[in-house]
C-alpha cells in the first residue's frame, strides 16, 4: 500500500486557493469602480475632437481645412447632456453654438466641458470663430447638433 504524504505548506497553499474561489462564486456581483459623475449617473456624455487635414498642391501652396468630429450628433430634446471637446490640432478654436448664449474655447491638449440642456427641436451649429473662412475655397469649422 502506497502513503501519500503531503506537507503542511502544500495543504495551507491548497485550503487558501479554494477559500478565495469560493469567495469569488459566492460574491461574483459586479461592483462599480468609477462613476465621473455622481449627481446624474445617466447623463449622455458626447465626446468630440478638433481634426485638421492639410494638403500641398502641384503648385507647392499648402491648403488646409479643420473640423469638429463627428460633424453631426444627435442629441435628445428637454435632456441634460454634457458635450466635451478635445482639441488635437490647432492652438485654439474659440466657438459659439449658433441660436444660444453657449461661448467657450478649446485648446490644444485640454478638454473642453459643455453642459447643453435644449429646450426646442432643430438644428444647432457649432461655430469655430477662427476657422470660418467665409470669401474662402476652404470650408468653415462647424458641427452640426440635431435636436431631437
Amino acid at each position: 500500500m502506497r502513503f501519500i504524504i503531503i506537507k503542511r505548506k502544500w495543504l495551507l497553499i491548497c485550503l487558501f486557493v479554494i477559500l478565495v474561489g469560493s469567495f469569488y462564486l459566492v460574491n461574483n456581483q459586479s461592483l462599480p469602480t468609477f462613476s465621473a459623475n455622481k449627481e446624474e449617473p445617466n447623463r449622455l456624455v458626447i465626446n468630440m475632437v478638433t481634426g485638421e487635414f492639410s494638403s500641398t498642391l502641384s503648385d507647392g501652396k499648402k491648403i488646409e481645412a479643420y473640423r469638429w468630429d463627428p460633424g453631426t450628433i444627435l442629441i435628445p430634446k428637454d435632456e441634460n447632456v454634457t458635450l466635451s471637446i478635445y482639441g488635437v490640432n490647432g492652438e485654439e478654436h474659440p466657438f459659439y453654438i449658433e441660436g444660444t448664449d453657449i461661448k467657450g474655447v478649446v485648446k490644444k491638449g485640454e478638454e473642453t466641458i459643455i453642459p447643453l440642456h435644449f429646450k426646442e427641436e432643430g438644428t444647432y451649429r457649432l461655430i469655430c470663430d477662427t476657422h470660418t473662412h467665409q470669401g474662402h475655397a476652404i470650408p468653415p469649422m462647424v458641427a452640426y447638433l440635431v435636436v431631437d
